[in-house]
């Protein structure tokens, strides 16, 4: 009867893996343990580990089911799938692999020289170049590849959802960062924290008219939003994504972008020594800060389930709507900011604001109504 396997065997003998590999740190998580929190996050129910009889484990790896070499005699009830443990184990892959439709008691295998053998198991040998559809390959962690391993590791974390700015300048420095980040203690909330109290240093510079003042917010204000990436890919690096964590960096990029609005309109107030700046920079707060409480309501609030916490304006199906507006909440608007504080006029950048950020609150709430959610 053909079934899609539920169920991941690591080879951790020394024969098959030897453990200067498995048991060695890749971006912060042993190889071994890396493979299975990658299964888990694929949906994979079951993870058990091949090792030699009297193998000391690493403690991450104490609660995962063992099984030896003997037990194989009696072959599998169900299909499995079979990795090596100096295979760098991928989300990606083990989610195809969880996908394919293959006899009761069958053995998928995947990885460069993959070898199973016992009584009554057949094993399948699936091609690495066929490991998903999009022809990502298992890799073989020896070591002229573990860089490469760490790259493929890194670029995974790529979004597609990225604006232009982020995709050229601010991920491949966050990127730079998270991966030196990783091998150290520092946790994603952290970073976010450290995103937030830069962002929140920036908006005083906006007090003033003078340029090289300004630049200096400029300046912060960017590194605010590159660093803020770092949060989200350490997380996933490391598999310890959490709802606290996406509502904290939810609400810290929104927090700063309404105190560098508010200190623009009143820097540009106090310059002109009048109260109609004001008057620009209160819709363009108050849309800003409206936009992000409805968004919460609407999409996040009751959000339970795995994954990431904000993905989309709108909790309903993609549309040109929710599409346009997924496009206009990406952070690009940041370097017109620091492009205009190089001569003193961020300010400025309140009007469209002003205009820009009630409709999008408009739009957000048309789009709910349209999901059934308003």
């Amino acid at each position: 009867m053909a079934e899609t396997p539920d169920h991941l065997l690591i080879d951790l003998r020394e024969a098959a893996a030897p453990a200067a590999i498995w048991s060695r740190s890749v971006l912060g998580l042993p190889v071994a343990a890396r493979a299975v929190m990658a299964a888990r996050r694929a949906g994979i129910g079951q993870v058990s580990i091949l090792a030699d009889q009297g193998a000391v484990l690493p403690a991450g790896l104490a609660e995962v089911s063992r099984v030896g070499v003997a037990d194989l005699a009696n072959g599998f009830p169900e299909a499995v799938i079979y990795t090596r443990g100096d295979v760098l184990a991928e989300t990606g892959w083990l989610a195809h692999a969880s996908t394919q439709s293959i006899s009761s008691g069958t053995v998928l295998g995947f990885g460069p020289g993959v070898a199973l053998s016992s009584a009554g198991i057949r094993l399948e040998t699936v091609a690495a170049a066929a490991a998903d559809a999009q022809g990502e390959r298992t890799m073989l962690l020896t070591d002229d590849v573990w860089l490469a391993a760490e790259r493929r590791l890194m670029g995974s974390l790529v979004k597609s959802t990225d604006g232009f700015m982020a995709r050229v300048f601010a991920r491949p420095i966050s990127l730079w960062l998270s991966r030196r980040l990783a091998k150290t203690a520092i946790t994603p909330n952290g970073m976010t924290i450290i995103s937030l109290l830069i962002g929140l240093a920036a908006a005083p510079f906006f007090l003033t008219g003078t340029p090289w003042l300004q630049a200096i917010g400029g300046l912060l204000f960017v590194a605010h939003s590159v660093i803020d990436g770092c949060d989200g890919e350490l997380a996933r690096l490391k598999f310890i994504e959490s709802r606290l964590g996406g509502l904290l960096d939810f609400w810290s990029d929104n927090i700063v972008h309404v105190a560098v609005f508010s200190c623009m309109g009143i820097g540009w107030s106090l310059a002109q020594d009048a109260l109609w700046p004001l008057l620009i920079a209160v819709p363009a707060v108050v849309g800003t800060g409206g936009s992000a409480i409805t968004v919460y309501w609407l999409t996040m609030r009751g959000k339970t389930a795995a994954g990431p916490v904000y993905t989309s304006v709108s909790s309903g199906p993609a549309n040109s709507l929710t599409r346009l507006l997924d496009g206009l909440s990406r952070r690009d608007f940041i370097y017109l900011v620091f492009a205009l504080s190089l001569f003193g006029e961020a300010a400025w950048f309140l009007v469209p604001t002003a205009i820009g950020a009630p409709v999008f609150l408009a739009l957000v709430l048309l789009a709910a109504r349209r999901a059934g959610r308003a």
